[in-house]
């Protein structure tokens, strides 16, 4: 969830110790277990998981990466994440997502897309089962 290793030999009584998240409440998702560390998977009960955007990155509109993860992990296919001005910046993006998305959802083969269009280019994510 912060995107840091999670060190499996830890005491789990301590925040940084691992705990399982399931990622999903619901059980009809299919939605595999992954570790976590136990304080954040206990503060994403008590507050909505956010996946920030790096500062570096120039992205207009960037989608909120725990909804896109979730659907395209139920329904796969195609979506957009966000705009750039330039194809640099979304060249950037496309690589930083796909890196994002290999931890985020391991089961889950992403690969990124730039479009270009109207002046500015799309980044959009595609999927595919592994």
């Amino acid at each position: 969830m912060c995107d840091e290793a999670v060190d499996p030999g830890m005491s789990v009584n301590d925040q940084r110790g691992p705990s399982v998240d399931s990622r999903t409440a619901d059980r009809k998702a299919k939605v595999a277990e992954r570790l976590a560390h136990r304080g954040c998977n206990t503060r994403k009960g008590a507050v909505k998981v956010v996946i920030p955007w790096p500062d570096r990155l120039y992205v207009v509109e960037p989608a909120p990466l725990i909804t896109v993860a979730g659907r395209l992990e139920r329904k796969g296919g195609r979506e957009m994440v966000g705009r750039c001005p330039t194809r640099q910046d979304a060249q950037e993006a496309a690589d930083w997502l796909v890196d994002r998305f290999s931890r985020l959802v391991p089961g889950l083969a992403v690969t990124a897309d730039i479009e270009a269009g109207g002046g500015q280019f799309l980044v959009v994510l595609a999927t595919g089962r592994r």
